[in-house]
């Protein structure tokens, strides 16, 4: 380990073990092992940003992939992943690099790419229509360090920084890392505490990093709709009403389900239920759009 991946948000605790304050879990952590993110690791009684730098995929995205149809359309980002993630989604697009939570599997399946190498990538892109970067695929939160840095340098080279987030993030990280972020996508997988538990998470955190989001940066909620679990018209309406009370112009977007990852033997969402519940979200908000339809 390097003393420059120490992590932020953390403290020490009895028995050289750490506790973590980066996301709702405030993972207590022992020597050698990691919080359920896979990535922040003690070694000796420090909190270390283990996946620092370690990029599963970088690609030149179109903006309304993230998706944002609001900020920027039509033109592109350069997107970033990295591994792990502080929820576990049965449902997960992912997956083979969300999930992933041994350390040095995640070492040997990674290339180290640094910030500098990420901000200069961003800028030999922008002749082709980039804006900047967006830190994406998994959960981006979770390598804090490395998006902070990234996106410091992408700020300071007057291009734009996007998180495509579940939002799991607790508040002072979140108020930091929102100095360099232009835009998020926050995915809201469903408006009830039953279904968050399922996923290993809390809906109030979430609903908490919306609230907080759209005071700093131009934000877009995405829900999938999963076949017999957040798919009725009641529980899209309780969400949409909220969304609407912080402000009707929040894009939502209500995106049909295919089968994957422990949910590879559901049947995908049918096209005619999101179009329902698209017609039921706009009762209440201005701008929602069907995806993957």
């Amino acid at each position: 380990m390097n003393d420059m991946n120490e992590a932020q948000f953390y403290s020490k605790t009895k028995n050289n073990a750490v506790a973590c304050s980066l996301c709702p879990h405030n993972c207590v952590i022992t020597e050698s092992k990691t919080g359920i993110c896979g990535v922040r690791r003690n070694e000796s009684g420090k909190l270390y940003a283990a996946g620092y730098g370690f990029v599963s995929s970088i690609a030149l995205d179109p903006v309304e992939k993230k998706p944002l149809y609001m900020f920027y359309p039509g033109k592109k980002v350069l997107s970033i992943g990295g591994f792990g993630c502080n929820m576990r989604c049965p449902f997960c697009q992912n997956c083979e690099i969300s999930m992933e939570t041994e350390y040095e599997e995640l070492r040997g399946n990674a290339e180290y790419v640094s910030p500098e190498q990420i901000a200069a990538l961003a800028k030999k892109y922008v002749p082709d229509g980039n804006i900047g970067a967006a830190y994406t695929y998994n959960e981006p939160s979770i390598g804090y360090e490395f998006v902070y840095d990234c996106a410091k340098l992408i700020h300071q080279a007057g291009l734009k920084n996007v998180l495509v987030t579940n939002g799991y993030i607790a508040r002072e990280p979140l108020e930091k890392l929102l100095s360099y972020i232009d835009a998020m996508n926050i995915d809201l997988k469903s408006f009830t505490e039953g279904f968050y538990r399922k996923l290993g998470g809390s809906l109030e955190p979430v609903k908490e990093t919306i609230k907080a989001a759209r005071k700093r940066c131009h934000i877009e909620i995405t829900t999938l709709i999963i076949p017999g679990e957040n798919d009725s018209e009641e529980e899209i309406e309780t969400l949409a009403k909220w969304l609407a009370s912080l402000d009707s112009e929040i894009p939502l977007h209500l995106t049909r389900f295919f089968p994957r990852y422990k949910y590879a033997g559901k049947p995908p969402t049918s096209k005619e239920t999101v179009y329902r519940l698209c017609e039921t979200a706009k009762k209440y908000l201005n701008n929602v759009f069907a995806g993957n339809v």
